[in-house]
């Protein structure tokens, strides 16, 4: 018999979502705070984190501006986050991001090659570097110094900075969503990942080196 660690995927949640039933007031507090920022609901891994209201708390300020403030473009934030939800097998995290990303301005061609963990072609020199910087990030937990230079001479330092947080940010929300088993909002219908049903733990899904325009693969 395996050894193996099991899970099958959309087994359904394993905890009840801490908006579901009686809350304290401090979790009451907390949840108004989110539904009433920028987000405008409470979704995702904050349903879960919310059984800590005090680390739900500061996760919902981290998360907001990590999202909605840093001097990133959307297209490109969106761009790293899908890019994160890709390679941990998040399925929520892909379903609403990669919505997102689309009204952000991400092609549907690099949506669907991320999707599909085929090499996706960029025209936009800022949507390449930020591409490869997170690919080598989260394959490896470092970027290479051409990567990174690239990186920096495209978005500048302070973005630079902002998007590496951006990762792992997006890492943890992707592993919280993902061991707790949040739910699917009931509303997103974005096509879903293409995940392993075989009984056991799926991999990180390493994604491919890009293309630029016009250009063989990155090497």
């Amino acid at each position: 018999m395996s050894s193996e660690p099991t899970r099958r995927q959309g087994a359904g949640k394993r905890i009840a979502m801490a908006d579901e039933g009686r809350m304290t007031d401090r979790q009451r507090e907390v949840c108004e705070k989110i539904v009433s920022g920028k987000r405008g609901r409470i979704v995702g891994p904050l349903r879960a984190a919310l059984h800590s209201p005090e680390l739900a708390d500061r996760w919902q300020a981290l998360g907001e501006f990590l999202r909605f403030d840093t001097t990133l473009p959307p297209q490109l934030s969106e761009l790293a986050i899908i890019m994160t939800g890709r390679f941990w097998n998040c399925q929520l995290e892909w379903v609403i991001h990669a919505r997102v990303a689309s009204e952000a301005g991400v092609s549907a061609q690099v949506i669907d090659c991320i999707r599909q963990a085929t090499a996706p072609e960029f025209d936009d020199r800022r949507q390449f570097a930020v591409y490869e910087f997170t690919r080598e990030l989260l394959a490896c937990g470092q970027a290479g110094d051409d990567t990174y230079q690239r990186l920096v001479d495209v978005v500048g330092v302070v973005a630079a900075v902002e998007l590496t947080a951006v990762i792992g940010y997006y890492s943890m929300v992707a592993m919280t969503l993902n061991a707790h088993a949040v739910p699917l909002p009931g509303d997103e219908h974005a096509p879903r990942l293409d995940l392993p049903d075989n009984g056991g733990l799926p991999e990180p899904t390493r994604l491919p080196r890009a293309f630029a325009a016009g250009t063989a693969s990155v090497e």
